[in-house]
């Protein structure tokens, strides 16, 4: 196999998994439509406000590992920690734009966490402690989401990852911050929901 074919079967993968919604299948087995439920999404925080805490920490595992995985493979057949994260992005977009949900999926909170734990385990720890501080504090999972995308390129700098790794990590960032513009309307007029 050629590196063109490994690359390419490897973005396809992840998008693939990343397109899984575990969120939407959990809560069908339990007979509820997530999609009628809360925000509508499909992340873990709407299962959380459908099903409870139990089912909203399973599906958020499931979609960690979907980013998790396809970014860890790629790291061991690459080499190029560059292209690996390049792959957990491919995973990001399938969770966000699920070919398997009419491309309507979550906001790539979650899955972003597991490319994070596969690339760089220290800043993912530094990243899950600060968020699990913010929302024990203040009850906003968004909130915490918002600030972990603010500080995770310059944790990755701070740490001296690779110039590569910030960047790349930066735009995903930009994009999960964008996919919550919603959530910091509602932030800033004391609307947003809390868990």
């Amino acid at each position: 196999m050629s590196p063109l074919e490994l690359n390419s079967g490897l973005l396809i993968f992840a998008y693939l998994l990343g397109s899984i919604p575990f969120g939407l299948l959990v809560a069908k087995a339990k007979k509820v439509d997530l999609r009628k439920v809360g925000s509508g999404n499909t992340g873990a925080t709407n299962i959380y406000r459908a099903l409870g805490f139990k089912y909203a920490a399973f599906v958020f595992l499931l979609d960690a590992v979907k980013g998790f995985i396809p970014t860890f493979i790629s790291m061991l057949i690459l080499h190029s920690a560059s292209m690996a994260i390049i792959v957990g992005l491919m995973a990001i977009v399938g969770h966000c734009l699920p070919v398997f949900a009419g491309f309507k999926g979550g906001k790539g909170a979650a899955t972003g966490l597991g490319v994070l734990l596969a690339i760089s385990p220290d800043v993912f720890c530094i990243t899950a402690i600060l968020a699990a501080v913010i929302i024990w504090i203040t009850r906003y999972v968004s909130l915490a989401t918002i600030c972990s995308c603010i500080i995770l390129p310059a944790l990755l700098v701070v740490f001296h990852y690779p110039r590569s790794y910030a960047l790349i990590v930066g735009a995903i960032c930009l994009s999960v911050l964008y996919r919550h513009k919603s959530n910091i309307g509602r932030l800033i007029k004391g609307q947003e929901n809390k868990v």
